[in-house]
Protein backbone atom coordinates (compact mmCIF):
# COMPACT_ATOMS: atom_id res chain seq x y z
CA UNK A 1 0.00 0.00 0.00
CA UNK A 2 1.42 3.81 -1.14
CA UNK A 3 1.39 5.44 1.96
CA UNK A 4 0.59 9.67 2.45
CA UNK A 5 3.29 11.52 2.60
CA UNK A 6 5.25 12.35 5.64
CA UNK A 7 4.08 15.65 6.03
CA UNK A 8 0.54 14.60 5.67
CA UNK A 9 1.21 11.39 8.59
CA UNK A 10 2.67 13.92 10.42
CA UNK A 11 0.13 16.47 10.66
CA UNK A 12 -2.58 14.08 11.54
CA UNK A 13 -0.75 12.89 14.33
CA UNK A 14 -0.02 15.90 15.98
CA UNK A 15 -3.68 17.15 15.78
CA UNK A 16 -6.75 15.05 17.56
CA UNK A 17 -9.78 16.99 16.78
CA UNK A 18 -11.18 16.09 13.15
CA UNK A 19 -14.64 17.83 11.98
CA UNK A 20 -16.84 14.52 10.56
CA UNK A 21 -19.50 15.41 7.45
CA UNK A 22 -22.31 13.06 7.12
CA UNK A 23 -25.12 13.46 4.74
CA UNK A 24 -28.52 11.52 5.00
CA UNK A 25 -31.70 12.31 2.94
CA UNK A 26 -30.25 15.06 1.21
CA UNK A 27 -29.31 16.64 4.57
CA UNK A 28 -25.89 17.78 5.06
CA UNK A 29 -24.19 17.70 8.82
CA UNK A 30 -21.06 17.81 10.97
CA UNK A 31 -19.61 16.71 14.04
CA UNK A 32 -16.10 17.21 15.64
CA UNK A 33 -14.74 14.09 17.26
CA UNK A 34 -11.28 13.30 19.30
CA UNK A 35 -9.54 10.61 17.23
CA UNK A 36 -6.39 8.97 16.85
CA UNK A 37 -4.55 7.46 13.90
CA UNK A 38 -4.02 4.51 13.11
CA UNK A 39 -0.84 4.78 10.84
CA UNK A 40 -0.65 1.20 8.93
CA UNK A 41 -4.52 1.34 8.26
CA UNK A 42 -4.83 4.75 6.90
CA UNK A 43 -8.02 5.52 9.28
CA UNK A 44 -9.29 7.52 11.82
CA UNK A 45 -10.71 5.73 15.49
CA UNK A 46 -13.08 7.85 16.86
CA UNK A 47 -15.96 7.39 19.81
CA UNK A 48 -19.56 8.01 19.22
CA UNK A 49 -22.33 6.80 20.70
CA UNK A 50 -24.94 5.22 18.65
CA UNK A 51 -27.84 7.48 18.69
CA UNK A 52 -26.08 10.73 17.66
CA UNK A 53 -27.31 12.54 14.37
CA UNK A 54 -23.94 11.47 12.66
CA UNK A 55 -23.57 8.18 13.04
CA UNK A 56 -27.24 7.57 12.50
CA UNK A 57 -26.84 9.21 9.09
CA UNK A 58 -23.64 7.09 8.52
CA UNK A 59 -25.58 3.53 9.15
CA UNK A 60 -27.87 4.83 6.40
CA UNK A 61 -24.82 6.22 3.85
CA UNK A 62 -21.58 5.20 5.43
CA UNK A 63 -19.25 7.34 3.03
CA UNK A 64 -18.49 10.46 4.60
CA UNK A 65 -15.85 13.39 4.30
CA UNK A 66 -14.07 15.91 6.87
CA UNK A 67 -11.19 17.57 7.83
CA UNK A 68 -8.39 18.51 10.21
CA UNK A 69 -7.30 21.78 10.64
CA UNK A 70 -4.95 23.91 12.12
CA UNK A 71 -6.61 27.32 13.80
CA UNK A 72 -4.20 30.14 12.41
CA UNK A 73 -4.45 33.36 10.81
CA UNK A 74 -0.55 34.02 9.58
CA UNK A 75 -1.09 32.75 5.61
CA UNK A 76 2.08 31.26 5.97
CA UNK A 77 1.34 28.52 8.34
CA UNK A 78 -2.15 27.31 6.99
CA UNK A 79 -2.41 23.80 7.08
CA UNK A 80 -5.30 21.48 7.12
CA UNK A 81 -6.35 18.33 5.40
CA UNK A 82 -9.50 17.29 4.06
CA UNK A 83 -10.71 13.54 3.44
CA UNK A 84 -13.13 11.14 2.15
CA UNK A 85 -13.67 7.70 3.57
CA UNK A 86 -15.83 5.17 4.55
CA UNK A 87 -17.23 4.78 8.37
CA UNK A 88 -17.45 1.56 9.94
CA UNK A 89 -17.83 -0.21 13.37
CA UNK A 90 -14.39 -2.42 14.07
CA UNK A 91 -14.77 -5.94 15.03
CA UNK A 92 -12.51 -8.83 16.28
CA UNK A 93 -8.75 -7.70 15.63
CA UNK A 94 -10.03 -4.60 14.29
CA UNK A 95 -11.72 -3.56 16.97
CA UNK A 96 -8.78 -4.62 19.86
CA UNK A 97 -6.10 -2.61 17.40
CA UNK A 98 -8.62 0.74 17.88
CA UNK A 99 -9.41 0.62 21.49
CA UNK A 100 -5.57 0.03 22.01
CA UNK A 101 -5.10 3.03 20.02
CA UNK A 102 -7.55 5.03 20.99
CA UNK A 103 -7.08 4.61 24.51
CA UNK A 104 -3.45 5.03 24.77
CA UNK A 105 -4.33 8.92 23.28
CA UNK A 106 -7.17 9.26 25.62
CA UNK A 107 -6.48 7.43 28.40
CA UNK A 108 -10.04 8.68 29.70
CA UNK A 109 -11.93 7.31 27.12
CA UNK A 110 -11.15 3.70 29.50
CA UNK A 111 -14.09 5.06 31.73
CA UNK A 112 -16.95 5.94 29.51
CA UNK A 113 -19.15 3.66 28.19
CA UNK A 114 -18.93 4.59 24.34
CA UNK A 115 -18.84 2.64 20.66
CA UNK A 116 -15.46 2.62 18.58
CA UNK A 117 -15.70 3.92 15.19
CA UNK A 118 -13.15 3.57 12.23
CA UNK A 119 -13.13 5.64 9.16
CA UNK A 120 -10.60 4.21 6.61
CA UNK A 121 -9.38 6.89 4.23
CA UNK A 122 -9.84 7.34 0.99
CA UNK A 123 -8.21 10.51 -0.23
CA UNK A 124 -6.47 13.14 1.67
CA UNK A 125 -5.81 16.38 0.55
CA UNK A 126 -3.71 18.57 2.51
CA UNK A 127 -2.95 22.17 2.15
CA UNK A 128 0.44 23.20 3.32
CA UNK A 129 1.43 27.52 2.94
CA UNK A 130 4.68 26.63 4.78
CA UNK A 131 5.82 24.47 1.78
CA UNK A 132 4.58 27.52 -0.70
CA UNK A 133 1.55 29.39 -1.04
CA UNK A 134 -1.78 26.97 -1.41
CA UNK A 135 1.15 23.74 -1.78
CA UNK A 136 -1.32 20.55 -1.57
CA UNK A 137 -0.48 17.33 -1.52
CA UNK A 138 -2.78 14.39 -2.86
CA UNK A 139 -3.27 10.90 -1.93
CA UNK A 140 -6.02 8.33 -3.14
CA UNK A 141 -5.97 4.77 -1.81
CA UNK A 142 -5.53 2.03 -4.31
CA UNK A 143 -8.60 0.47 -3.72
Amino acid sequence: MVKPEKTVIEFITKHHVLTLATSCNNQPYCANCFYAFLNDEIAFVFTSDLDTKHIQDTLQQNFVAGSVVLETSVVGKIQGIQFNGTLYKPENEMLDKANKAYIKRFPFAALMNTTLWVLKLSFIKMTDNRLGFGKKLIWKSEN
